[in-house]
């Protein structure tokens, strides 16, 4: 059975920094590309960033610059860096599986999601 299992959210100011973190299981995770979406209230689903097996990246423009995906192979764990954050990131955030080779958006494609981690930029 596939799990993600994603942790690490909280409140933060704005300008402020946090690393989410995705614990997978269940599947071969050095061999499939990962991806981080997120949903904010009353909005749809929205992809954020992709990792292939191989460790490039993809990153949606709203975050590119501001964010970092990243994995460890060895851990099976996929994380994101969230720097110079704004109350436009607050949502609740994916850790998401796809086909092998799924990057990108849209965010529907990815139909395996663990239960989220919120996200809340405040002052």
């Amino acid at each position: 059975e596939v799990q993600l299992v994603e942790s690490g959210g909280g409140l933060v100011q704005p300008g402020g920094s946090l690393r989410l973190s995705c614990a997978a299981s269940g599947f071969t995770f050095s061999l499939h590309s990962m991806s981080w979406v997120r949903q904010a209230p009353g909005k749809e689903l929205e992809w954020v960033a992709s990792s292939t097996a191989s460790e490039g990246t993809y990153y949606a423009d709203s975050v590119a610059g501001r964010f970092t995906i990243g994995r460890d192979n060895s851990k099976n764990m996929l994380y994101l860096q969230l720097n110079t954050l704004e109350t436009g990131d607050t949502a609740m955030y994916y850790c998401a599986k796809g086909g092998r080779w799924d990057v990108g958006p849209p965010a529907s494609k990815y139909n395996t999601r663990g239960q989220g981690t919120q996200v809340t930029v405040s002052s």
